[in-house]
This record gives structure tokens, C-alpha cells and sequence, in this order.
């Protein structure tokens, strides 16, 4: 979108909050780069230009304004849509693959060439792989900088600096303030708590009851909870576990994180954000989606419904099995007593989470035998862990989603349902649909659709590329009934 000119200047004279994350506004005079909705004065026209992300404006050599945070806004949705490499590249580097494995492991990760990551990203997002982690680095430090009284050495490591002057100086670059002022203007942040709190913003609408209603009534006890309007849920990190408290806001969700370390951060952000399809662009789902006049009158009812994702791929995948063909209440019993048996134990001070998801390293280790599920569905289970932890099968933020399906498909004990089911919680395809679903086929009857499997899937063309919203829609419906 940044090329068309003319339609960057209407979304920032309209300051369109919509398009915050798909552009970034950088002003020649002033150095500096907004969000399309910043409430400042919009500078003249010959004097902007448009970026496609805030690595590239940072590159250009503008700095964020301290007025509306650019580097805090929701993501662009391609990087979630879409599934081509600098798409895929983009969701590896929001979970920090670049700070632990370099731009050799991101090109691994992705099967190619780095020479080939580097001219894709460049192409598409103005900026290669190390500026694209080094804006992330910048967003990382400003959060622990306004949100803890860290010494500033510790917040440099946690944010993936190699040196404390390499910190200071892409601060200074990116936010034209050394960290010491901006922690003196930000204010005194409440010590001692352990707890980060911090604002995870979206485009507006979200139907936040949907979304935090159907993440309440899927939880596993120990691993999840809702607790005092909130979910809460572990989370398995790089460095160590954490626990993420997750509540509806206005205009928000307040995010609380309680991380074993700190250079974590971003990567629990960037999967509760993934979690809770924050960086959707709900506006253009419910147009497409309103299209069809079986639709209209629920997406008008509820606009901005969310596909709510995972935190963890491989758990997602592993509970889509536990789950075939079983009412949540019987899934939620095989998952509870996999967890206790063979999950790890995690201490919460203000909650009952008791563990984390066994890993499927740790479940294709086991004898088969201790695994307490009805034979077919233990042999399904140690199928895909051991696809899972010997990586023929990828269901992480990164992977190939028709590889992912196709090699899915080919395990025993996988039809269509088990493999879209996976597709849209853990690889994020928005046009995953699952046309046999028999919820799906429910709602189908009550608007006097054939619920025909075919005929269903004939029907949903239209809907394309946002089938996995429609089932939400439909879902809803049919649990009216």
C-alpha cells in the first residue's frame, strides 16, 4: 500500500487507525515517522513520504514520534494472511528467531538462500532481516525501559543487544532520547511486582466477547484458566517458561506477563498477540463476509469476530487429536490427564496454572504404553509427536502451511477435519474451512443451506480468502441452537 500515494495521504488526513501498520508516515523536515492516525497536524504533501514497515523508515534515517508510538502499532495483516516467504519471514522474526539463530537460522528455517531472504524482505518491507530484528530490539528496550526499573545493562541484554553502546545508540537513533530521559519521562514504574504489564492494540472492531468467550470455555486446567475476567494460560519460551494474563480493554488488551527471563519478551508478545488474532484486518473480512446475505446479519450483528490461534503449534496440534470426534468435555479430560502425567511443573503466585503442555520431544520419548488414551488415539498421538520432534512436520509461525497440510494428511489417523482444524489455530491460514464439521452443518440447516458437505464448500468460494471467519460465524450460530 505505501507505493499508492494518494492513498496514504487520504488514510492520514482521515487519521484512519485501520491502516495503522499497513504504512508508516515519515516527514522529510522533521525526521520523523507517525502512524497513519497520529493526532498531530498532517504536514504538507511534498513533504512525506510512505514506508512500508518502521525498519524501513528507521533505515531511512527517521526517528518515532513520541506522540503516537508508531512502533507500538498492531502489524500488518499481510504478515498473518499471507503465506509466501517475506510473509513467513516477517512471523519468524516476530518470534526472535534472528536474536537466537542470525540470519543464517531464519534462511534455514525457511528453506532457503540468505541471499534470497535478504532480497525478498528488502523487496517487500523496505529493510532486511537484521534491521527488521533490530526495530523489534528498539520496541523490546522502550517496554522494559517505561515498564521496570531494570538497570539499563540488564535491559540492553533482555532486549537482544550485543553491548550496552550498541543499545545506546539505537535508542538515541530510533527515539531521539537516551534510555535514562525516557524512563524519567515515562515515570516511576511500580516495583517490585514481577509482573509486565503492557497494551496490545488492535483495529478496531474486535468482538472481544466471542474471542476471550471461546478461549474460557476450551481451557485445559493447569495449563489454562480464566480467572477474574481474565484468561491465563504458560507459555514455553526460548529461555524459559512464562505466564500471560490476557483481559479485554477499551481499545485494548491488557497483557500481564510474568516471564523466567526477561529476553523473552517479545516473543510472549508477539504469540498472545498470534493468540489473539490481533493484527487481523477485520474491516475487509466483515466486507467480504457481509457479501453473502446468509452472512450479512451475523457479521452486522458482531462485526470484527476474531479466529482465535494458539501460543504453541505443536501443543495445538497434539490437542486437535486428543480432541477428534469427542465432545470439549471428554477432550479437555484426555489433555488434563496427559498434562499431569507427563508435564512440567510451573509455579503461579497469583493463579492455579500448575504446568506446561508436554513437549513432543518429551511425549515421543515415553514408553508408549504409560500414555493413558484408547489405543487409535495413542497411536495417532505418538504418529505426529514423532513427525513433530524429528521436524518432518512444521506447525510452527514460520512453516509452509501446504507442506504442513499435506504431510499432516499423510499420518495415520488424520482426515480433513483434524488437518483444517490445525491449519487455522496453528498455522494461521484464514482460509482454513472445514466443510464436514458437523457444528458447521447444524448452522447450515438453520439458514436453509444444504448441509451437503460439496454443496457447502461450493457455497463458500465466495467467502474466500476469510473461510476460517466465516466458520466462526456459522459456530455461532449453531451453538444458538
Amino acid at each position: 500500500m505505501h507505493d499508492d500515494f494518494d492513498r496514504c495521504m487520504r488514510a492520514v488526513n482521515a487519521k484512519d487507525s485501520r491502516f495503522d501498520g499497513w504504512f508508516y508516515t515519515a516527514v522529510r523536515t522533521t525526521r520523523v515517522y507517525c502512524r497513519p492516525s497520529c493526532p498531530g497536524m498532517p504536514p504538507k504533501a511534498e513533504n512525506m513520504a510512505f514506508f512500508p514497515s518502521a525498519a524501513a523508515a528507521q533505515q531511512a534515517g527517521f526517528r518515532a514520534c513520541k506522540r503516537c508510538r508508531p512502533d507500538a502499532s498492531p502489524g500488518s495483516p499481510q504478515w498473518n494472511a499471507r503465506a509466501d516467504l517475506a510473509a513467513r519471514a516477517m512471523r519468524l522474526i516476530a518470534d526472535g528467531v534472528v536474536d537466537r539463530s542470525g540470519v543464517p537460522g531464519l534462511a534455514a528455517h525457511l528453506g532457503y538462500s540468505v541471499r534470497q531472504v535478504e532480497r525478498q524482505l528488502l523487496a517487500e518491507f523496505g529493510a532486511g532481516p537484521l534491521a527488521l530484528a533490530r526495530a523489534q530490539r528498539a520496541q523490546t528496550a522502550r517496554l522494559l525501559i517505561e515498564t521496570t526499573e531494570l538497570p539499563m545493562s540488564e535491559v540492553a541484554t533482555a532486549a537482544g543487544f550485543g553491548s550496552i553502546r550498541t543499545f545506546n545508540d539505537t535508542v538515541r537513533e530510533v527515539f531521539a532520547l537516551p534510555p535514562t530521559a525516557m524512563r524519567q519521562r515515562a515515570g516511576r514504574p511500580a516495583a517490585g511486582s514481577g509482573v509486565l504489564t503492557v497494551r496490545l492494540p488492535y483495529r478496531e472492531p474486535l468482538s472481544a466477547d466471542q474471542l476471550f468467550a471461546q478461549l474460557a470455555a476450551t481451557v485445559v486446567p493447569g495449563v489454562e484458566e480464566w480467572r477474574d475476567g481474565a484468561y491465563r494460560r504458560t507459555l514455553r519460551l526460548p529461555h524459559g517458561h512464562g505466564i500471560a494474563g490476557l483481559r479485554p480493554a477499551a481499545g485494548h488488551v491488557m497483557c500481564q506477563l510474568t516471564l523466567t527471563d526477561l529476553r523473552d519478551l517479545s516473543r510472549a508478545i508477539s504469540r498472545c498477540r498470534r493468540l489473539l488474532d490481533l493484527d487481523a484486518d477485520p474491516v475487509t473480512v466483515d466486507d467480504t463476509l457481509a457479501a453473502d446475505p446468509i452472512l450479512a446479519p451475523s457479521v452486522r450483528k458482531n462485526p470484527g469476530r476474531r479466529v482465535p490461534r494458539t501460543v504453541d503449534g505443536a501443543e495445538f496440534a497434539m490437542r486437535a487429536v486428543l480432541g477428534q470426534q469427542l465432545t470439549t468435555a471428554a477432550a479437555r479430560a484426555h489433555a488434563t490427564r496427559l498434562i499431569a502425567a507427563h508435564g512440567e511443573s510451573v509455579r503461579d503466585p497469583i493463579g492455579g496454572l500448575t504446568h506446561l503442555f508436554p513437549s513432543p520431544q518429551s511425549i515421543a520419548a515415553l514408553d508408549p504404553d504409560v500414555i493413558a488414551l484408547p489405543r487409535t488415539r495413542r497411536d495417532t498421538l505418538i504418529g505426529l509427536v514423532t513427525a513433530l520432534a524429528s521436524g518432518t512436520i512444521d506447525v510452527g509461525v514460520g512453516a509452509d502451511r501446504d507442506r504442513a497440510r499435506a504431510r499432516l494428511a499423510a499420518l495415520p489417523g488424520f482426515g480433513p477435519w483434524t488437518v483444517e482444524t490445525i491449519a487455522m489455530r496453528a498455522l494461521g491460514d484464514p482460509d482454513a474451512f472445514i466443510p464436514s464439521d458437523p457444528g458447521l452443518r447444524a448452522a447450515a440447516r438453520e439458514l436453509g443451506l444444504t448441509s451437503n458437505t460439496n454443496s457447502l464448500a461450493v457455497r463458500a468460494e465466495s467467502w474466500r480468502p476469510w473461510r476460517a471467519y466465516a466458520m466462526q460465524h456459522l459456530w455461532a450460530i449453531s451453538d444458538r441452537r
